[in-house]
């Protein structure tokens, strides 16, 4: 009877501690996702962050790395959102302009900015006085797109020059979350191969993920040896490289103007409709 008692006693204590921890592991979770860390962005008042870090990609490109108050802060922007930047141009005019950082909020304790700075370009003349020390006042987040995994099977993406952001920032995304199953197509255009933003980042990432993101390169000046797209995007880039219209497919627009009124024409006359397309 007493070694009944005893073993009896044992499974009650053994119920206990599963139960225990159990409820750890819940507490745990619920802290978890409860107490995310809090984005450094405010939609509605600019702050300041500080560059620490500018690395020249080209002549005419650099990237600009920003502090965030702690190691562990992260900036808080949506996949796809963008936020307002704000300097001074040449004639010492506030000028404000929106980007997008390359960085995900995976990247803790900084973001990056990558930046073409143009001749006559009111904001590109503030990013190319900035210097390592210097602030830069951001104000965000900003923008109409909504992405949640797997919300469509494939993403086909036109981008042309410095439209090239949004498009790596929701590529990154994707690929780096492993229950995210979305295919991802790119084509990028720019004028000349010195133009192409980001290039070893997307080759890399297509030689990373080869079944699921491929680029598509078109310069309107290649060089001499160029195995890419010649020209402008046509409408049959478009049908070899990009998903076919479905309802479970998106094409996602970024580029200049011109660029971007072009596209649109040439998706509708593809068949694809409003609903199917998005333009940052």
């Amino acid at each position: 009877m007493d070694s009944l008692r005893s073993h009896s006693h044992r499974i009650e204590m053994l119920s206990m501690a599963v139960a225990l921890l159990a409820i750890g592991a819940g507490t745990a979770y619920y802290f978890y996702i409860t107490r995310k860390p809090k984005g450094c962005l405010d939609p509605k008042t600019f702050k300041e962050f500080k560059l620490v870090k500018r690395t020249q990609l080209s002549h005419n490109v650099a990237k600009f790395r920003f502090e965030l108050p702690t190691p562990t802060s992260v900036l808080g922007l949506p996949i796809g959102q963008h936020m307002s930047c704000r300097g001074k141009d040449s004639l010492g005019e506030e000028v404000v302009k929106p980007y997008t950082p390359t960085t995900l909020d995976s990247d803790v304790g900084y973001f990056d900015l990558v930046i073409k700075m143009y001749p006559q370009g009111r904001m590109s003349y503030h990013f190319q006085e900035l210097r390592e020390g210097d602030y830069l006042a951001v104000k965000g987040p900003k923008g109409r797109f909504k992405y949640q995994s797997g919300q469509v099977r494939a993403f086909g993406m036109i981008a042309g020059g410095t439209g090239i952001t949004p498009m790596f920032q929701v590529t990154r995304a994707i690929l780096e979350n492993p229950s995210d199953n979305t295919n991802i197509n790119l084509i990028y255009a720019n004028v000349t191969f010195e133009d192409i933003l980001l290039k070893e980042e997307l080759d890399n990432l297509a030689c990373s993920f080869p079944n699921r993101f491929s680029v598509y390169y078109v310069l309107n000046q290649p060089p001499e040896t160029w195995n890419g797209g010649v020209g402008f995007v046509s409408k049959e880039m478009i049908k070899t490289h990009l998903p076919a219209p479905a309802p479970d497919i998106k094409i996602l627009r970024c580029g200049p103007p011109p660029m971007n009124r072009t596209m649109a024409a040439h998706l509708n006359d593809l068949g694809y409709t409003p609903q199917l397309q998005f333009q940052f």
